[in-house]
């Protein structure tokens, strides 16, 4: 019975430590959003747009500098300038000013809360032919997504569309690792992802998972104590 407890233990530590691991590597979800809209074109016979990392940082830079301005309808209600884009979100984003070219279309929205990617595309991103038809401009060449949550706020996205030359255009320095990304996520990169919501959601998560997981070794040792 000793031993058999040992390995509920040991069972339980173990779910538990792959539930964080699965949990922190699960994933960019502006990435998703890279994946749902390149399979919204390919359906449509449109190519694949390449995921810029570049344009990426640019779109979480454009609602960083937006997320104040959510209207109750579930609008952005903010337009940068281009001289925004050349003068403070490149530079922050460390993008190499001769590789900046043409952006050919924006998508900006706003939720309430966080919305997982597939709904995200639908609800925020695509809500109408307009939008849809911008998405699936045949100029467009590369995208980029950033979204980014306020906190106890609404949730923000953004997509950058662009005609440049794959590789060529809007470049990182160091090839983006310089960037200090501290909260939201971007398409394109191997930075570290907050993956724009909160890290409650997470832990609530984790809790219930180790709950059930107690719960269970509690029930598997007491049917051990009634055989024996």
């Amino acid at each position: 019975m000793r031993n058999l407890c040992i390995v509920e233990c040991f069972l339980l530590c173990s779910s538990l430590f792959a539930v964080l691991v699965s949990s922190k590597y699960h994933g960019n979800p502006a990435n998703d959003l890279v994946d749902i809209i390149n399979k919204n074109r390919t359906a449509a016979k449109l190519s694949r747009l390449s995921d810029n990392a570049g344009l990426g940082c640019m779109a979480l830079q454009f609602i960083n500098f937006c997320k104040g301005n959510c209207t109750s309808n579930n609008n952005v209600n903010c337009n940068p300038s281009s001289d925004n884009f050349t003068e403070v979100f490149a530079p922050d984003c460390g993008v190499e000013l001769p590789t900046f070219d043409t952006i050919t279309g924006q998508i900006v929205a706003c939720q309430p809360g966080y919305l997982e990617p597939t709904e995200a595309f639908s609800r925020a991103l695509v809500p109408d032919k307009k939008t849809l038809s911008l998405l699936r401009n045949k100029s467009h060449t590369e995208v980029g997504v950033g979204m980014v949550g306020v906190h106890k706020g609404p949730f923000f996205w953004c997509v950058l569309f662009s005609n440049g030359k794959t590789n060529s255009t809007f470049v990182l320095e160091n090839h983006g690792l310089g960037i200090k990304q501290k909260r939201g996520c971007f398409s394109g990169s191997s930075v570290e992802c907050s993956r724009g919501h909160s890290n409650g959601a997470f832990w609530i998560n984790v809790s219930f998972t180790l709950f059930f997981l107690i719960i269970y070794s509690v029930f598997s040792y007491r049917s051990v104590e009634i055989l024996f």
